[in-house]
């Protein structure tokens, strides 16, 4: 479901949009208008049913990546609005890849980096808030690059006693790890338990 387009979006505006449910999206990078976004049925996975493929974890346990955070924020949310061969189109544009770079410097939106030879192979990004944390994209140049990063992040919400963790939509690849669809209704209820108490730390001790 789309909300009306919002052309003068701040940092502060963007965290109170998350607070209510909502997110932004543009229909491709080309495309200056961004609109918010706050479907039917939300995407989660349930930090406490996080499933690993056992192939999978074999080689989590390997190590075949370095994992870094936050020290190529800009790289990894440039590396997803770019046009590859399975996702030709992003709704990544300028505005957006501006606002979440402003939500970094702020401490509130992270990166998640798979690093090997010295050279980003894959990463994710997305938003801290309270105790939720709401994932927005991903992307991988080496097998299972984003894949690991996915664990990374989820070992840390759960060692940061985080209780949501929002993927906006499913897909096939996020049902393997055990996203669920929740009607609306019910994701309020689960944004709100999360928005209860202090911002959590996402870096630095538990």
């Amino acid at each position: 479901m789309r909300r009306g387009a919002q052309p003068q979006i701040t940092p502060d505006l963007l965290l109170r949009a998350y607070a209510s449910g909502l997110f932004p999206m543009a229909d491709s990078a080309d495309d200056p208008e961004i609109y918010w976004v706050e479907p039917e049925l939300r995407g989660v996975v349930p930090l406490d049913q996080f499933h690993i493929p056992k192939r999978l974890a074999r080689k989590v346990r390997q190590q075949p990546f370095e994992i870094r955070l936050n020290t190529a924020f800009d790289a990894v949310v440039a590396a997803c609005a770019e046009s590859v061969e399975t996702r030709p189109s992003t709704w990544i544009n300028a505005t957006i890849s501006g606002l979440y770079s402003n939500l970094h410097q702020l401490g509130h939106a992270h990166s998640v980096e798979a690093w090997h030879d010295g050279k980003l192979v894959g990463g994710l990004y997305g938003v801290s808030l309270r105790r939720a944390f709401f994932g927005e994209s991903m992307f991988s140049r080496a097998t299972d690059a984003s894949k690991i990063c996915l664990v990374h992040l989820v070992e840390r919400l759960r060692a940061r006693k985080f209780v949501l963790l929002d993927t906006q939509f499913t897909t096939d690849h996020l049902k393997r790890f055990g996203a669920i669809d929740v009607p609306r209704h019910e994701y309020a209820g689960m944004l709100a338990e999360a928005l209860e108490g202090p911002d959590l730390p996402f870096t630095g001790p538990p």
